[in-house]
């Protein structure tokens, strides 16, 4: 972990998928009821996990591209709603906390650190999740990609989360686990740490960035010695 994780913070905006919460297996469930209803074939769960992270429109494009399978713009609208549609219905049947996640979540709360979220998972479904996931307590602000003007790249997604919490510049970070998340904060001119699991831990991403988070709590603590 480099010096950044010595600063005092007051608050942590996380991303959700692949930082906070092993969501792959459900979105690759609802991935492939919609493949079923199209006669496409089921896909593993690792081939859908390669394009979680930059919403619900891109996952889908991008799966079916890799399929050969090019839609329109009004055929993509349709596929995008049947896949959330699935989504909704079971949103975290098989949805798990990476380790030690929810006891560090805790812990920075209790700490006195505040909590935002920051996720390109559509917004009813985000607090839908973290309502079932009794997280919602602990999250004073997330924000899912449709409830902002444009989402993560743009750095105004991660800053609506920062307003809408009241931040100063300079108190609070950002943790992901993609270069998406490393592009926001880095758009953002914020501080940025990120996961070992997720995408992380299949793009290299850990390996490029020195500012590495094995515990969430970390960043409230010195690094073990």
């Amino acid at each position: 972990m480099n010096q950044h994780a010595h600063a005092s913070y007051e608050a942590l905006i996380f991303d959700l998928d692949g930082t906070l919460i092993d969501s792959a297996p459900d979105i690759a469930a609802a991935v492939n009821a919609y493949l079923a209803e199209q006669g496409h074939a089921a896909l593993e769960v690792a081939q859908v996990e390669r394009f979680i992270g930059n919403g619900p429109r891109r996952l889908i494009e991008d799966i079916l591209m890799e399929q050969g399978v090019a839609l329109g713009m009004a055929e993509l609208d349709a596929a995008v709603a049947c896949y959330i549609a699935h989504y909704r219905r079971n949103p975290a049947s098989h949805t798990r906390f990476f380790p030690h996640v929810r006891e560090d979540l805790a812990k920075l709360r209790a700490a006195g650190i505040r909590l935002g979220i920051c996720t390109n998972k559509p917004h009813a479904l985000t607090l839908q999740i973290l309502d079932l996931l009794e997280l919602s307590p602990l999250v004073e602000v997330a924000l899912g990609a449709d409830a902002v003007p444009a989402c993560k790249p743009d750095p105004g997604h991660l800053l609506a989360v920062a307003e809408q919490m009241a931040l100063a510049e300079g108190a609070w970070a950002y943790v992901g686990d993609t270069t998406v998340d490393q592009a926001t904060a880095a758009a953002a001119g914020v501080p940025f740490f990120v996961v070992p699991w997720g995408a992380a831990a299949m793009s290299g991403l850990v390996r490029r960035k020195g500012c590495i988070v094995w515990r969430t709590c970390c960043l409230i603590e010195s690094p073990p010695g």
